[in-house]
């Protein structure tokens, strides 16, 4: 009878069973301290599942296990008896931190991709954060799972050595995940076309999702045409229509919602001439970009967003309008406000100026009491 207890709890499925101590051994742990007997063991077996498993990634994960990357008994005996010890902490249930120090941001999110199984990926805010699309980090971290897969709540979790300081997880599930994972960066996360158009379903207007799309295209983290093919693969794609209308407009230079609302308030429906949009300019030794350029009448249109366009910079704008002015160029400057409020007036002061500088045509009023069309 004993010797059945025994065999029971050596077997593979005991994540506790104990581990032969056998010669005594003195390695040196994190702390300084030696290392003796079962954890000396331990930490042979440990070092040697963090080849293991590290070698086909090409890095040690910045310092992260997970529990499913143990392949046998002795790994898991391993994990268990340096957690025990505080040599290793937890950092979610069943993922771990092989050092006694706060994880990294890298470590972190490694940690909560690991939490979520072998086929997960990090997507919108956070993927969007690791790829240079957001600035701003976020309070949880937002990872994506196999449609068919569950996690059971790891929204919820508290444990480990650094508790509410270690970032909630949020699961989303995708039927497509093996396409939109990207094959070769790490952490996992996904592409970046899949993460911009995962950030654009989640907007809340549509203002917002244009954000997105021509931040991921200015940032040249994406093309136009990567976006396009990405909506393509999408079964189900909300607001598809209108991102496709506005990847094309993208492609064509307008590159944020201030100069969207230019060209679908003012230029288009007062009938302005297309102006050339982020045109290239030389300054003196210097590229300059000009929002929109009617380059044959000599006439540029530069908008002013209070973010892209901050107080301090205004010194610069106005001695770029006059380096242009002197080289023929007219420079009109205006604000969302105008866009937003008083559109036709703006078209109307555009279309004189066109036509004192040679612009033949005539501009078309967008409503009975549009005042634009009056010469």
């Amino acid at each position: 009878m004993a010797d059945d207890e025994g065999r029971h709890r050596s077997r593979a499925g005991d994540r506790h069973a104990p581990l032969s101590t056998g010669d005594p051994c003195a390695l040196p742990s994190c702390t300084g301290d030696p290392l003796v007997g079962a954890d000396a063991v331990s930490a042979v077996q440990a070092a040697i599942m963090i080849t293991r498993i590290s070698a086909p990634a090409g890095e040690h994960q910045r310092g992260i296990l997970a529990r499913w990357q143990a392949d046998c008994a002795a790994d898991v005996a391993a994990i268990d008896a340096l957690v025990r010890s505080g040599r290793w902490q937890m950092l979610y249930r069943g993922v771990y931190a092989t050092y006694t120090g706060p994880p990294s941001r890298e470590g972190v999110l490694w940690a909560a991709v690991l939490r979520c199984g072998p086929a997960a990926a990090l997507s919108h805010f956070t993927a969007a954060e690791l790829d240079g699309l957001a600035e701003e980090r976020r309070d949880v971290t937002h990872v994506t799972i196999p449609g068919q897969l569950r996690v059971r709540q790891p929204g919820r979790e508290s444990e480990g050595t650094f508790g509410s300081s270690i970032p909630r997880i949020v699961v989303h599930r995708s039927s497509r995940l093996a396409q939109a994972k990207h094959p070769v960066r790490t952490p996992p996360r996904t592409r970046v076309e899949e993460t911009v158009l995962d950030l654009v379903e989640s907007a809340q207007n549509f203002d917002d999702a244009f954000h997105w799309l021509s931040a991921a295209c200015g940032r040249r983290l994406v093309t136009p045409v990567q976006l396009r093919d990405a909506v393509g693969c999408r079964a189900k794609m909300r607001w598809r229509s209108d991102v496709l209308i506005a990847v094309e407009e993208i492609s064509e230079g307008v590159l944020s919602n201030l100069e969207r609302g230019y060209l679908r308030k003012v230029e288009r429906p007062h009938r302005l001439p297309a102006a050339q949009r982020q045109y290239r300019k030389r300054q003196g030794g210097r590229s300059a970009y000009l929002d929109n350029l009617y380059d044959d009448l000599g006439v540029a249109v530069e908008l002013d967003g209070l973010a892209s366009h901050p107080a301090e910079s205004r010194w610069h704008d106005m001695r770029r309008d006059s380096f242009f002015a002197s080289s023929g160029i007219i420079t009109l400057r205006y604000s969302w406000a105008d866009i937003a409020t008083r559109p036709c007036q703006v078209a109307r002061e555009i279309g004189l100026v066109l036509q004192q500088r040679g612009w033949s045509g005539a501009l078309r009023a967008c409503r009975a009491s549009c005042l634009a069309g009056l010469r």
